[in-house]
């Protein structure tokens, strides 16, 4: 098995961070590219469980929490990424199960490492990372948080 990108999805979590050792070593193992995937809220799929918002005050926070992401992004793989031989950063919108989802087949991702739970339950076995791993043909490295 040739294993040449690897996905590691991260909501910014201590938790998601614990899968950082084992994402380097396996990245300078294969030689392999690794993903970085960050999931924004998709807050008009929300409805009304966040009221009514103004359209241009949701493009500013939808920006906002884009170029805090970027920010984010950068910042690991400068201080954690430098001995891999290439990362890639995605930021996507949506559900998280699917975008991960949609970032194996897209990217042709041939394993995923992430925890079993992310900030406040996010990647929460229960929801995120069960999905994943019911729906992909790829392996994926479950790292207890």
């Amino acid at each position: 098995m040739e294993i040449s990108r690897i996905l590691w999805p991260t909501d910014f979590s201590e938790n998601a961070a614990k899968a950082l050792p084992l994402v380097t070593e396996l990245t300078q193992k294969f030689g392999a590219e690794i993903h970085i995937l960050y999931v924004m809220k998709d807050y008009p799929a929300f409805g009304a469980s966040y009221g009514q918002f103004d359209p241009e005050e949701l493009k500013k926070m939808q920006e906002w929490e884009k170029q805090t992401a970027e920010n984010r992004l950068g910042e690991i793989c400068d201080t954690f990424l430098n001995e891999c031989p290439l990362y890639i950063r995605h930021i996507a919108v949506g559900e998280p199960a699917k975008e991960i989802l949609k970032v194996i087949a897209g990217q042709k991702i041939d394993m995923v490492v992430m925890t079993n739970k992310g900030s406040e339950g996010h990647f929460d076995f229960g929801s995120v990372a069960e999905r994943v791993l019911k729906c992909t043909t790829v392996p994926v490295v479950m790292v207890p948080a």
